[in-house]
This record gives C-alpha cells, structure tokens and sequence, in this order.
C-alpha cells in the first residue's frame, strides 16, 4: 500500500510541480540539448542520476553538516557525482559525450539539482529524498524527451537519430522517418524553436489544469442537488 506521502512525492515530481513546465528550473539543458531525443533523455537521465545520489547522500549526513557550510557542501557533493558521470560516460559512450558537450559538467550548476538538495533532502529522510530525486528528475526527463521529440520531428522528420551515438554503429537503423522527403525546419532545433515548443507545453499544461478545475467546481452543485 502505497503511502500518502509517497504518492505526494510522486505527483508533485512528474505533474503538479514538475521543475521543467511549472518550476521553469534547469532551462539551459532544457532549452539547449533537446532538439532530439536520444539527446534529451541522456542527459536527463544523467540528472536523475546525480540527483538521486546527491540527495541521498545528503539526507544521510544532513545532522552532520554545520548549517553555515550547508550550500558549499552540497555542491562538493554535486560536482563529485558529476565528475564520476562525466568520466563514466568518457569512457563507455564516448560520441554521446563530445555531443552532450559541456552540458555534462553544467549539471553542478543546474538549480534544479541544488534545490531538492537544500529544499528536500537536507530536512527528509534518506528514502523520501532519493524518491522526491528520482520523480523530480523524471518530471524533467519527460519534459525534455517530449520537447525534443516535438522538436526533432518538425526539424528533420525523424525519431531516434544519434541514437548510434549511446548503442553503437548496429543502431543507427533504428532511426525512424516521420516525414519521408522532408527538407526541414531550422527554426524548431535551434533556441528558438525550444522557448516556442516549452511555451506551447506550459500553455498545454495549464489548459488541462483549467479543464481539470471547472469539472470539480461542476461537480459540486451536482452533489449538493
């Protein structure tokens, strides 16, 4: 039985405070790297990674860190994760990395990873704030691959290029056209084309969110009649 709490955690990560389209956090990858999705969801899952371990780690040591020294320690301990990722990923999808560029080492500054260490981790247990982690980064995870999904369709039409990139040469068959023939849409890969298609997922967001509202407020005078 899944607990309140959990459930809570859980919901706020993926929807209701998802820090891609309702926090607005960690925009420079966001903004930056999602213009396919093999790119998106490789780096979105190297957050996910660092921020589970970092808040983990955290949430264990929490007591022992003078507060004074709080802010310091916790990047210390982003930026260890992050190296060990960053060489990990050196050594065993290497093309991957040269593409992800600097965006790799830019985890330690990304605020979205800071503020779960120093809103969450640093006052919760160990188990709640490696979940909150984990949902928090898969909320921006989706954001990312269904941004650079949007993206890569309307600016190359395909699905999946690169992603020889992370499997190997055998994988780049697994490229799939969306649109034979298609000549491309500068605009939608670069910057512009992500603040657009990130505009178009808040304003979708907030339409369910509306549509969400008016049926609870129709059902109550059908419940009180």
């Amino acid at each position: 039985m899944i607990s309140a709490e959990t459930r809570d955690i859980i919901y706020n990560g993926l929807w209701k405070q998802n820090p891609g389209i309702v926090q607005l956090l960690g925009l420079c990858p966001l903004l930056a790297i999602s213009n396919s999705v093999v790119n998106s969801l490789s780096l979105g899952l190297a957050t996910t990674l660092v921020m589970a371990v970092s808040s983990g780690s955290v949430a264990l040591i929490r007591n022992f860190i003078p507060h004074e020294i709080r802010i310091p320690t916790f990047v210390l301990i982003i930026a260890a994760l992050v190296t060990v990722v960053q060489l990990l990923m050196n050594a065993y999808v290497h093309p991957l990395y040269l593409v992800l560029g600097v965006f790799i080492p830019l985890i330690t500054t990304n605020c979205i990873v800071l503020a779960r260490v120093e809103a969450f981790a640093s006052k919760r247990s160990t188990r709640s704030s490696i979940l909150d982690a984990v949902m928090m980064g898969l909320g921006l995870t989706g954001v990312l691959v269904v941004l650079g999904a949007a993206r890569e369709v309307a600016g190359k039409g395909t699905l999946f290029s690169g992603l020889d990139l992370a499997l190997g040469p055998a994988a780049a068959d697994w490229m799939i056209t969306v649109l034979p023939d298609y000549q491309g849409f500068l605009l939608a890969i670069l910057p512009p084309g992500a603040f657009i298609g990130l505009g178009l997922l808040i304003a979708f967001k907030n339409w369910l969110e509306e549509i969400k509202v008016e049926r609870r407020v129709g059902a109550v005078p059908a419940a009180q009649g």
